[in-house]
């Protein structure tokens, strides 16, 4: 009996030696955790799992130097049996905790609260990936680990290798579309494709990535829905990445109208609009009349925005207000079909409204900026370039 009594107590003097060095080291790190971002990570994740782990060892290394008395018992054999995988088990857990810690402190380092966070949307997308796949790696060796500690498993070792050839080729024909979603994941993180908050289009909805796993990928729609698909979607099927080389974007408002519509003054008044709203941000502002087909033509508003957000509101916004200022300032620009009745020299008197305010007089030959999507501008300058190509002569880019 007294020698139980002194397992007993050596046992809770360990745990208890054990608990303070972790306090003390806590401490240390928090007083730390001041000056550096990964002692506080340190303190935050690893504090819990080193508790564990020491008391766990320490009352390991106990039992097993104070029982000599019971070699070769079974209870003494099972006891230590199940510290050496409570020991196994929390060592994982602290690596794991560690590994999350370094991968924190790494993100810390990039920013996604600023307008150009590509590259921080790239390194935040990869290391989130390689945080799934090696907990996922530390929890299989773990349990390999701790399989290997039972005298059973570690028999059959060898008919489990003999016979590995045919189960992993069963295995991989069960787990073919699984494999597959895995490596379409690790694909779109490391191939730059895709990445978290990129603005995106598919199955005909507009979203943003909100959540990139190894198996699926989480589209948050526009209307705050849903939309889930497998990561061998974006590896198998075209979508559009509004985001992928940066967050400004352009979009058009297209207007079928009537043929009298002042294309001028209607440019100008898109020109208007845009300078007195915060939603532009300066880059483009183009009106084309794209189609002149049938009995209307078709003008397309080409505008930026810093973000798909802010395009979306611009484009609304562009929308109301050329359909107000046609119908408020143009009636006659309305789309229409029209019947003529009069003399050979078509004096209508459509054809002679007096516009309400002065439109600006182009000299000859003279295109404005704004009437040129490639040309006209630095930007549109460089949009030329990147479609047709600086080696290309003059005339092939008219």
């Amino acid at each position: 009996m007294q020698n139980y009594l002194e397992t007993v107590a050596v046992v809770l003097v360990a745990a208890a030696t054990a608990l303070f060095v972790a306090a003390v080291v806590h401490r240390v790190t928090r007083r730390l955790g001041h000056r550096s971002r990964f002692m506080t990570e340190l303190t935050d994740h690893a504090h819990r799992p080193f508790q564990v782990a020491a008391t766990v060892l320490a009352v390991q290394f106990a039992v097993r130097f104070t029982t000599g008395y019971a070699v070769g018992t079974g209870w003494r054999q099972a006891l230590l049996h199940l510290l050496v995988l409570a020991v196994i088990a929390s060592a994982a857990w602290l690596v794991a905790a560690l590994l999350v810690v370094v991968e924190d402190t790494a993100l810390a380092r990039f920013r996604v609260d600023v307008p150009d966070n590509r590259h921080a949307r790239r390194v935040r997308t990869q290391v989130v990936m390689l945080r799934r796949v090696t907990i996922a790696v530390i929890v299989i060796l773990t349990l390999g680990v701790m399989l290997m500690t039972f005298p059973s498993v570690r028999g059959i070792g060898a008919g489990v290798l003999t016979s590995a050839g045919v189960v992993g080729v069963v295995a991989a024909l069960a787990a073919q579309s699984l494999l597959g979603n895995v490596f379409a994941g690790l694909q779109l993180a490391f191939s730059d494709a895709v990445r978290l908050d990129d603005v995106v289009v598919v199955e005909g909805e507009w979203g943003r990535i909100e959540e990139l796993t190894l198996s699926y990928v989480v589209v948050q729609i526009w209307d705050d829905r849903r939309l889930i698909l497998p990561t061998s979607y974006f590896t198998s099927t075209p979508f559009q990445n509004w985001t992928r080389t940066e967050a400004a974007v352009l979009g058009t408002a297209e207007f079928d109208v009537d043929w009298a519509v002042p294309v001028q003054a209607m440019r100008e008044e898109l020109r208007r609009l845009v300078e007195s709203t915060d939603l532009w941000d300066g880059r483009v502002c183009v009106l084309q009349v794209t189609d002149a087909t049938g009995g209307t033509v078709r003008i397309r508003a080409l505008v930026s925005a810093a973000d798909a957000g802010s395009l979306w509101d611009l484009r609304c916004l562009v929308r109301e207000h050329l359909v107000a200022w046609v119908r408020d300032r143009h009636p006659t620009s309305m789309p229409r079909v029209r019947t003529e009745l009069g003399d050979a020299r078509s004096d209508l008197p459509w054809q002679w409204v007096r516009p309400r305010r002065p439109e600006r007089r182009l000299a000859e030959g003279e295109v404005p900026d704004d009437a040129r999507l490639f040309g006209g501008s630095d930007d549109g300058d460089a949009r030329s370039e990147a479609f047709v190509g600086p080696d290309e002569p003059a005339e092939s880019r008219r």
